[in-house]
């Protein structure tokens, strides 16, 4: 037993022996393929990172190279314009010695005839007094004396042709003022020719077929009795197929009320709930289409720098009318009129131009604030601060302050030609003839008065009288006695001329 006891030690103990020599070089084996993958791992973050350093110091080079040739291009630029600069300097130094040294020649060649011309005036000076000398011992007469005595016999001499040569004169200039006045209006006229403004107080809307027209009466009318209240207009249903007519004399009404009822009509559903919210909508529409048409005036009339609530204001003039024209319209064609008759008589065009567009302002608002449009106006100007120029210039036109300048009497005459002249101001086609039957029966009612006829758009009445009953005086006195007639009794835009016409006939028959 004690044999194998040594045995199985012996082999322990070689196997313990073995064991740790296997386990030291297999944890020696570990121990190194684990350093070796730190070490690669190291060594690939070193080479990962020297090659990024490279990049890095790469990019800074070229951007560096980059910033040095940008700075080096903007440094030769700079010396080029600097080289140019300085050129141009040498020129012009140049150029200002050369004219430099002209003027002293010239000066020195003036003071050369200066000297030279005094001499002479001295030589002249000197002869004068010798002759007058000379004369005063001949005719024994002062030199006074001789002179009066000289522009007496003249004016005796040339009185009347004097006198016949100044009337002459002045009849061929008050010719000529009223030719080259007439030439600049019409060239200014002609420069700008608008179109016929009338206006009318009725507006027609189509409707889809005549079953509408129920809904837009109503039950027991209550829908147009509600939208006549909230619109402000007449609303007229009649027999004509297809057709609803809005009547008003504000043409901002009748406008919004024709937007609100095209709308309830394509909608279909009419009651006062929803008239009262398509009248809202209208109204908003409205606004905005002001601004739109005032901002077309300005850029029309070509002036700049107005506030957009006078722009605003402008544009509510679209739904003005005075006399049947529309007020941004003649408010327009003043502006054109008053520039180009600036621009004729050599003033200042631009103040005329903006005097001209803005002269009827007031009559935005007169219905709001009390006061005539002209003192509205002026207020409103003043409040957004325009010039005081183009406010002198405007206040002027109805003669309600006086003409304080020269483009002043331009827009009143601007204003007067764009509402006299035929078409631009109308009434509606019964006012109008109405207004030319009263013209003419005036006249007919005064004795020896054959016959009248109203022409001009009735602006001018020609009246035939009898030979026999009016005599040249009393043709004269007949004129002017219509004329007083008219002014007390009739209303009337502008002026109305009265053309009397005595016509005798002498009929003789030779045999």
């Amino acid at each position: 037993m004690q044999p194998l006891s040594l045995y199985l030690l012996i082999l322990n103990a070689v196997s313990l022996i073995v064991g740790a020599v296997i386990g030291y070089y297999v944890r020696q084996s570990i121990v190194k393929k684990r350093k070796g993958t730190i070490e690669a791992k190291l060594q690939k973050k070193v080479s990962q990172t020297k090659q990024e350093t490279e990049e890095m110091v790469a990019a800074a080079k070229a951007e560096a190279r980059k910033v040095l040739a940008d700075a080096q291009q903007e440094r030769e630029e700079r010396r080029r314009e600097l080289s140019k600069t300085e050129q141009i300097l040498l020129k012009r130094e140049q150029l200002l010695d050369e004219k430099l040294s002209a003027f002293e020649v010239k000066e020195n060649d003036f003071e050369v005839k200066l000297k030279k011309l005094k001499e002479a005036r001295e030589r002249i000076v000197q002869m004068k007094d010798e002759v007058q000398k000379r004369l005063e011992g001949l005719s024994q007469l002062s030199e006074k004396q001789a002179r009066d005595l000289l522009l007496k016999e003249v004016e005796d001499k040339c009185q009347g042709e004097l006198i016949e040569r100044t009337q002459k004169l002045k009849q061929e200039g008050e010719e000529r003022v009223k030719i080259i006045s007439k030439e600049i209006l019409v060239g200014a006229i002609q420069r700008y020719a608008l179109s016929q403004a009338q206006e009318v107080t009725t507006t027609t809307l189509t409707i889809p077929s005549d079953e509408v027209k129920g809904r837009i009466i109503g039950k027991e009318g209550r829908n147009i009795k509600t939208f006549e209240k909230l619109a402000g207009v007449d609303v007229i249903v009649d027999e004509t197929p297809e057709t609803v007519i809005i009547s008003g004399f504000n043409p901002l009404r009748r406008h919004i009320a024709k937007i609100a009822l095209e709308r309830l009509v394509k909608d279909g559903r009419i009651q006062p709930a929803r008239i009262e919210e398509a009248l809202a909508k209208a109204k908003e529409e409205i606004e905005e289409q002001i601004q739109e048409y005032g901002e077309r005036a300005v850029v029309d009339a070509g002036v700049v720098g107005l506030p957009l609530k006078i722009v605003q204001l402008l544009g509510r003039l679209h739904f003005r009318t005075s006399y049947g024209q529309n007020v941004l319209l003649h408010s327009l064609e003043v502006a054109h009129l008053s520039a180009a008759l600036a621009e004729e008589l050599g003033l200042d065009a631009k103040v005329a131009r903006k005097a001209g567009l803005l002269h009827d302002i007031g009559k935005s608002v007169d219905h709001q604030i009390q006061g005539s449009h002209v003192d509205i106006g002026i207020k409103i100007l003043e409040k957004f601060k325009q010039d005081p120029e183009v406010i002198t210039a405007m206040k002027a036109h109805h003669e309600e302050y006086p003409a304080e300048s020269s483009e002043a009497l331009l827009v009143k005459a601007a204003d007067q030609i764009s509402g006299a002249r035929p078409g631009a101001r109308r009434d509606t086609v019964e006012n109008y003839i109405m207004r030319l039957k009263e013209l003419e029966d005036l006249a007919l009612a005064f004795p020896g008065v054959a016959t009248v006829y109203a022409v001009q758009a009735g602006r001018e009445i020609r009246v035939f009288v009898k030979p026999e009953e009016v005599g040249d005086l009393e043709a004269y006195k007949l004129a002017r006695d219509i004329a007083d007639k008219i002014q007390r009794e009739l209303n009337y835009p502008g002026e109305i001329r009265v053309n009397v016409i005595r016509e005798t006939r002498v009929m003789e028959y030779a045999r």
